[in-house]
């Protein structure tokens, strides 16, 4: 390749097709490719790279703490989840192309947010745009908002995202002007938009945090209608636990540490 292609394919943005262009045409020419082909061939490759580099990118801009794949996931360490249906569910991505919400119930550590985030990796992985953010999160950056009048904004970019998941629903205490801000992004997004949601809380006791009846009746009504809940409330917790030696050592250094002190 002589110097004005490679300023050609740099300037055209045309990376994968520069990196690969002597395998490409060493590859055309053990085919004996037609010009139709070897163009075909050339196109396809740059597409694969940047759709390739445009999902890393999507992933990398969705705040994933960990990014956890549906193939990870222990069912057989969780029986009281109906694997059948969360499957089905997964593989049929209408939770995307119908715009239907899904809600996790079920205690701590049960795995919520670990399916959670395996749906939306397979939303991003399929061109959506995509977010994870926690429930404190998300009321934190509104009520901060009120004070700089932002709030449109601030709403605008959580409905911008094809998929947003908000983790740990109810495990903060929230104002009444954030209530309110809450509701009208989930109003917004009720049949435009996928939203993923994981609680540690029954509907039932939502209203013990968003300390609004009215509003709490309201929002459970918009995600009900539309959403697939599943209640992991018989789950167990997945976190592994210490043994009893290592509890031992770990109170015996407290032990130690207190006669130090």
């Amino acid at each position: 390749m002589n110097d004005e292609l490679k300023h050609i394919l740099k300037y055209l943005r045309l990376g994968a097709l520069l990196a690969n262009w002597d395998e490409l045409l060493k590859q055309a020419r053990r085919g004996k490719y037609s010009h139709e082909r070897l163009l075909k061939l050339v196109l396809q490759a740059e597409y694969r790279s940047k759709d390739e580099n445009a999902r890393t990118f999507r992933r990398k801009r969705a705040h994933i703490p960990e990014p956890l794949e549906i193939e990870t996931f222990p069912f057989t360490r969780q029986p009281k989840l109906n694997r059948k249906r969360m499957m089905s569910l997964y593989d049929s991505f209408d939770y995307m192309t119908k715009q239907q919400n899904i809600v996790w119930l079920g205690p701590t550590g049960c795995g919520k947010s670990g399916l959670a985030t395996a749906f939306l990796l397979q939303a991003i992985d399929r061109g959506h745009r995509g977010y994870f953010l926690t429930f404190a999160e998300l009321v934190t950056e509104l009520y901060t908002s009120l004070a700089d009048h932002s709030e449109a904004k601030v709403i605008r970019k959580y409905l911008s995202y094809d998929c947003l998941v908000i983790d740990e629903v109810g495990y903060v205490e929230v104002e009444p002007a954030q209530v309110g801000l809450f509701f009208t992004l989930m109003q917004k997004r009720h049949k435009q938009k996928t939203t993923l949601i994981t609680s540690n809380l029954g509907f039932g006791e939502w209203g013990t945090f968003l300390k609004n009846n009215h509003l709490t009746a309201a929002l459970i009504d918009r995600l009900t209608e539309t959403s697939h809940v599943i209640n992991m409330k018989n789950c167990k917790t997945l976190r592994p636990k210490l043994d009893e030696g290592q509890q031992d050592d770990g109170q015996q250094d407290e032990d130690d540490q207190t006669k130090l002190s």
